[in-house]
């Protein structure tokens, strides 16, 4: 566009349209939801800094002091009076076992320790073994146990059934179950009770006593909380 005196001239910009003001109401929300976020932010980070130094603690712990569970070994067993001319009433079982604690910190306290006897899954005979009793690291302790009379649940159809496995196999096989309540100490810290099983596969000969493949045998040994 061009003047009078043709001297061009400019036509001014638009003025640009001003943008939506925002209420102080506003900028107050952004600033507490940016606080909000940081602090979140902070707590997360701060918890997950605890829980990493808490595993790290536990595993340190758990590797210098390498719990073990106890180990239970048969020693002998034997079943007296195992032929046809004895009588069943007369039978007696005779055990011996060693549970050792290899833990090399951690004591246990034992209780209500027991022995029971199963034939073909049947039970033949239970009976108590030791007192309540604290075993220190790295100690063996001997536990004998004996069935007979009113702890030996035997009956005639049993008793025939054994005499059968010793004329046919040359064997007998039993299993020995040791369970016993207890809890471990680390310093003055005791864990909770729970009760452990050792189950022993024993089996004896056309004697009663125990054969060798048998003796000295490592008893698998689990746990329960019942």
């Amino acid at each position: 566009m061009q003047g009078r005196d043709g001297i061009p001239i400019r036509t001014p910009p638009h003025p640009k349209p001003f943008g939506r003001r925002h209420t102080a109401r506003y900028y107050v929300r952004r600033v507490r939801d940016s606080l909000t976020t940081r602090v979140s932010k902070v707590i997360c980070a701060t918890f997950l800094s605890f829980l990493v130094v808490i595993a790290i603690i536990t595993f340190v712990l758990w590797i210098s002091l390498r719990p073990h569970r106890p180990r239970v070994h048969v020693h002998g067993f034997s079943i007296s009076g195992l032929n046809p001319e004895s009588k069943f009433n007369n039978a007696r079982i005779n055990f011996n076992l060693t549970t050792r604690n290899s833990n090399q910190n951690i004591g246990i306290y034992y209780e209500n320790m027991n022995g029971t006897v199963y034939y073909r899954d049947h039970n033949i005979g239970s009976t108590p073994l030791l007192r309540p009793f604290y075993q220190q690291p790295k100690k063996t302790t001997v536990v004998d146990g004996v069935l007979r009379g009113p702890t030996l649940k035997l009956s005639s159809e049993r008793w025939k059934e054994m005499l059968g496995d010793e004329r046919a196999k040359g064997t007998v096989v039993f299993r020995l179950d040791l369970t016993a309540k207890i809890a471990s100490k680390i310093s003055m810290w005791e864990s909770k009770h729970h009760r452990m099983h050792a189950n022993c596969d024993v089996a004896v000969g056309p004697d009663g006593s125990l054969l060798d493949a048998y003796r000295d045998k490592r008893c698998p040994v689990y746990f329960s909380f019942k």
